[in-house]
């Protein structure tokens, strides 16, 4: 989603209760993480960007450790990765992203929320074309040279070295690259030493849609539906 987008929505959910939700979050990127790798974060890629994330928004560790543990015993709980696509009101294409043990009650969901917002829910491939799959890496900028940095990345699959900021308002640098070079651009982040604040795969609108203050905050409406599901990890959507 676009900057004025993002600044735009965390100023209106920022009495929501999150911490919750994130928790939740990382906890089903944890199981589907030891489901597919292991419980060791060194052979385990996935798992070391899920405990990343987990450390970024202070998820207790005994509450890691559950996570890890109860993913990788008997009658652990399989989830399914969906990509629902769809447009949103004043036809804002949005891609909804949900981690689900049940894709039956998850559809019937997401077609609700699209319904009751003025949108609707789309077939594969409907909206996906006006989206870029990435890999976004975001880093404390403190003792950071920021031009060196990006020289140095460009040879690793540098799409954007961009201004961004946390939850909690701190400056933070956002290196993006294509999601097939998310392996390489770790490495070579890491290898430079720097421990990225979090890391993970976002689909990133190629062009972007603007709209006035009343009709985003409708689909400020829809993206907060669809953040308060239980099932859905990530909105993404084509605003500016």
């Amino acid at each position: 989603m676009g900057r004025a987008f993002e600044k735009r929505k965390s100023t209106i959910f920022a009495r929501m209760d999150r911490v919750g939700k994130q928790f939740t979050k990382i906890g089903k990127d944890i199981a589907i993480a030891v489901k597919a790798g292991g419980t060791s974060p060194d052979g385990n890629p996935a798992l070391r960007r899920a405990l990343q994330n987990a450390r970024a928004v202070n998820m207790p560790k005994d509450r890691v450790e559950a996570a890890i543990k109860k993913a990788s015993g008997q009658g652990a709980t399989n989830y399914d990765v969906i990509i629902y696509e769809g447009y949103g009101p004043h036809g804002i294409a949005m891609m909804v992203e949900a981690a689900t043990d049940n894709v039956t009650r998850t559809v019937a969901n997401v077609r609700h929320h699209f319904k009751a917002h003025g949108g609707n829910l789309g077939t594969t491939g409907s909206v996906a074309f006006m989206f870029q799959h990435q890999g976004v890496f975001r880093l404390s900028p403190e003792g950071v040279d920021r031009d060196e940095l990006e020289l140095a990345l460009i040879d690793h699959g540098l799409v954007a070295l961009d201004d961004g900021t946390s939850d909690k308002g701190e400056p933070e640098l956002v290196v993006r690259c294509a999601f097939g070079d998310f392996g390489a651009m770790q490495h070579a982040i890491e290898g430079r030493g720097l421990a990225p604040l979090s890391s993970q795969s976002e689909y990133v609108a190629v062009n972007h849609s603007e709209l006035p203050e009343g009709k985003l905050d409708e689909v400020l409406a829809l993206v907060a539906a669809f953040e308060s599901d239980d099932d859905v990890q990530n909105v993404y959507t084509t605003l500016a």
